[in-house]
């Protein structure tokens, strides 16, 4: 069995992966004796000193503990980081340093109490997943769990988390309570948070050209405070879906990965769309989302449904940006 160091410093602002890093600490630490576990939250300058005392003071009940310090910044001040290194360098043989901070920046990470962490225990830095590998981190975490996602199922799953890993996470726990196993339709109904109105049949919708269920499947989707990304991923992959088709079958006939009514038909209508008119418009609706443009996401998405229906509503916009 591995020795438990005496002190550990894990920072980071994932939540998800610092608080999975601590559970370890705890869990190994517990596994060799050290029972207790007292957690101090520090915010002012003055809760240092009940640290202070704690470190001073014999377990209760006389056995080993973890003494947990969590700190709301990343940098403690004189009165913090003197206390801190007076903890790391006694190495109290009785008690395991657990220390929580938010990410430290390059001029934190010179501060001498981070430095004895390294040189008494370990520093674990705990970094964000870059956006091109959060569906291979979502695809690890599901088999972790027992899942086996679909590239579909993954791909919606990171549209409706936005890089969260908190949220992702639980949605993955969601899926495993609701049986969907290894089937990756099972799982897509299960993310559509049982809506009477999903996102599926809104794309399927507006691929097959019906303009008004389209709107009456966005009215309800709005209703039911379904995420507005979730809905304009799905319109965009409508989008995405067709272009392929149409690339494929140079313009006509049948290619898709799945029988698809809605995709046949917007493949025949092919002529009456206008793919700049259609990025354009998705673009205007992920800005509003985001805030960087003026306006309702949700009309514009109606718009861009209506412009997939081949039944644009007003003329379409000739700039993204305004």
């Amino acid at each position: 069995m591995h020795k438990v160091l005496p002190a550990y410093l894990i920072s980071g602002d994932e939540p998800l992966l610092a608080a999975e890093a601590a559970d370890a600490v705890r869990a190994r630490a517990r596994a060799v004796g050290f029972t207790e576990r007292e957690v101090h939250f520090i915010e002012r300058a003055s809760d240092w000193e009940g640290v202070r005392a704690s470190a001073g003071t014999l377990s209760l009940f006389g056995s080993r503990r973890v003494l947990e310090v969590r700190l709301a910044s990343a940098r403690p001040g004189v009165a913090g980081g003197t206390v801190l290194v007076m903890l790391l360098e006694r190495a109290d043989p009785d008690t395991v340093l657990l220390i929580l901070t938010p990410r430290l920046d390059r001029d934190a990470q010179s501060a001498k109490w981070v430095q004895a962490a390294e040189q008494h225990g370990a520093w674990v830095p705990v970094w964000p997943v870059e956006p091109g590998k959060f569906i291979p981190w979502l695809r690890a975490r599901s088999r972790r769990l027992g899942l086996s996602l679909d590239a579909q199922a993954l791909e919606l799953l990171a549209a409706r988390t936005e890089g969260n890993l908190l949220a992702a996470h639980q949605e993955l726990e969601k899926l495993l309570l609701l049986g969907a196993g290894a089937q990756g339709a099972g799982a897509l109904e299960a993310l559509a948070d049982s809506a009477r109105f999903d996102v599926f049949r809104l794309s399927e919708a507006a691929l097959a050209g019906d303009p008004g269920r389209s709107l009456r499947v966005l009215a309800g989707l709005r209703a039911e405070g379904t995420e507005p990304t979730l809905v304009l991923w799905a319109l965009t992959k409508a989008v995405r879906d067709l272009a392929a088709a149409l690339s494929r079958s140079g313009g006509g006939g049948r290619s898709w990965q799945r029988p698809s009514a809605g995709l046949d038909a917007a493949v025949r209508r092919a002529g009456r769309l206008s793919p700049r008119a259609l990025i354009v418009r998705a673009a205007r609706a992920d800005r509003m989302i985001k805030g960087r443009l003026r306006g309702d996401p949700w009309d514009e998405m109606a718009l861009l449904a209506a412009d997939l229906c081949a039944r644009p509503a007003v003329p379409a916009p000739r700039s993204m940006f305004k």
